[in-house]
């Protein structure tokens, strides 16, 4: 008994250790213009951001805190009350606030930092390069435990065809255990290569044999490897405005040169990209979906888009995002397969077709760079798991792939059309949604001003997740709402629309409802 009571008390005394230090690091401008309530806001948000406040650890009370930084206790609640609505923090109840998890991905824009920066640890200064890598300001995006509205990029797991999946597994694994527990093959396993290859010469249109794909972990694992065999320090590279934040970060972790180049109702504005540069290392662009206004890339633009690449010398990194699901019009070939000259490097998912925890994907390379990206595939330990490999080809072969695609286009439809028939009943005044042919999330464009950040904040404390539309902006941005429906039952939709209303109300209560439109994404 007396030995608990000393571990309990050594423990309380380690927690109040942690809490006083949380309070040496927060400094208070009085004379500043800025109120005090967003200073502390700022600094803790900055803590958290930066390590200094681990994930787990509780912070001082809101009466602890306000005795002693001599300020109102209203003005700690709501910056705590701030915190937690972005997901910064975690209220228990009873225990306290503690820094979450799991932060947030894109409730607010990430502060960029400098290519190099010296700290100091533990009496020594350590010098680190690729500062992008090695420090992140925000955390990746994790699959909910539960679906949430509106979870982006978050396929129905629910509706995965466990029992087909499992029976595979068993027949590999109980004939060949020891073999598949061997390391990876170079570039992937050989099979699953050749259904990819076969998959998307059917499915896609794309060029290809298999000594062409490459397996990767994902599709930004794909472009990781992409940039680093092809852009240098400086080199100039496009990309899409408004576009995909992880092929910005993609090229700042090499040093690249980005050139944010606007988007319109035909896909990438090619002629603007040119007046920006024309010369760019490398293009990344999404045709078939762009993200995340949801346009399809006309084939009047794909031309251009490769005339340039080949005037350019350049090479295009076509990102076939969501290309499965397209729910009115013909689909277009991919890029690739209307490339004569080998320029494109094509890059798909099975995150979103099958199931996120495989962390799949695959590069289609120009044979010219197969011996490149052979040996950069090796030396950076890309293998995989030999079993979830085998599987997915399995899965592929037996017909699984297909019938789940289909299954999943059909509910997929329906809940698109729910969610815009309960945005029209409760959000009419207030948005105009953007309606592409395909994908799995839609925008809903905001009006009268209202920030998208702001929306997201006042949705996320009812418990919405929202993707503000100005978070994939380079510069001047339009403010919006990415909301996905892949993975939100019939009822949460309605529901989860309500909660937004509620909270677009408190941020615009005199609205007028009006009539709700559609722009139609091709």
């Amino acid at each position: 008994m007396t030995g608990t009571s000393t571990f309990t008390r050594r423990l309380r005394h380690l927690i109040s250790i942690s809490r006083s230090s949380v309070l040496t690091m927060i400094h208070l401008d009085r004379d500043s213009s800025v109120p005090v309530r967003q200073q502390l806001y700022a600094r803790i948000r900055e803590l958290i951001v930066q390590g200094n406040l681990g994930a787990d650890t509780q912070l001082p009370s809101s009466r602890t805190l306000a005795v002693e930084l001599g300020v109102s206790r209203n003005t700690i609640v709501a910056a705590f009350d701030q915190l937690i609505a972005e997901g910064y923090l975690d209220a228990r109840v009873g225990a306290g606030s503690f820094v979450a998890v799991q932060l947030p991905d894109a409730l607010g824009k990430s502060v960029r930092a400098a290519p190099h920066i010296v700290r100091a640890t533990a009496g020594r200064e350590v010098r680190l390069a690729g500062e992008m890598l090695t420090r992140r300001s925000t955390s990746p995006p994790s699959l909910p435990v539960r679906p949430r509205a509106f979870a982006l990029g978050v396929p129905s797991v629910d509706e995965f065809p466990y029992a087909a999946w499992g029976k595979i597994v068993a027949k590999r694994w109980g004939r060949s255990a020891a073999s598949l527990s061997a390391y990876g093959a170079p570039g992937g396993l050989p099979a699953l290569r050749e259904v990819i290859a076969d998959y998307l010469v059917t499915s896609r249109g794309v060029r290809c044999n298999p000594s062409q794909v490459f397996v990767v972990g994902g599709s930004q694992q794909g472009l990781n490897l992409a940039v680093r065999v092809l852009l240098d320090r400086g080199d100039p590279a496009w990309m899409e405005n408004p576009g995909y934040h992880g092929a910005r970060e993609a090229f700042d972790a090499v040093g690249a040169r980005i050139v944010p180049v606007p988007v319109d109702a035909e896909g990438l504005d090619v002629q603007a990209g040119e007046a920006a540069e024309r010369h760019p290392r490398l293009i990344y662009a999404t045709p078939s979906h762009q993200f995340p206004l949801g346009m399809t890339m006309t084939m009047r633009r794909r031309a251009q888009l490769l005339a340039c690449a080949s005037n350019a010398d350049a090479w295009v990194f076509e990102d076939d995002y969501d290309s499965e699901f397209r729910y009115s019009g013909q689909p277009l070939p991919a890029l690739q397969g209307l490339d004569e000259e080998d320029r494109v490097i094509y890059a798909g998912t099975f995150s979103k077709g099958l199931l996120p925890s495989l962390r799949l994907g695959y590069l289609v390379v120009p044979p010219d760079l197969v011996e490149p990206f052979q040996r950069a595939h090796t030396v950076s330990g890309l293998d995989g798991s030999l079993l979830d490999q085998t599987v997915v080809a399995d899965f592929i072969r037996e017909g699984h792939f297909a019938r789940h695609i289909r299954r999943m286009r059909r509910l997929y439809a329906t809940r698109r059309e729910l969610l815009v028939e309960s945005l029209r009943r409760h959000l009419g005044g207030m948005i105009d949604v953007g309606l592409p042919a395909s994908g799995t999330h839609l925008v809903a464009y905001l009006r009268d001003g209202v920030s998208d950040v702001d929306a997201c904040r006042a949705a996320a404390a009812n418990g919405v997740i929202m993707t503000p539309l100005s978070s994939a902006y380079i510069g001047t941005a339009q403010s919006g709402l990415l909301l996905g429906y892949a993975s939100v039952r019939g009822p949460l939709i309605e529901r989860g629309v309500r909660q937004v209303a509620s909270a677009l109300r408190s941020l615009i209560p005199d609205s007028p409802l009006r009539p709700l439109d559609h722009r139609v994404a091709g």
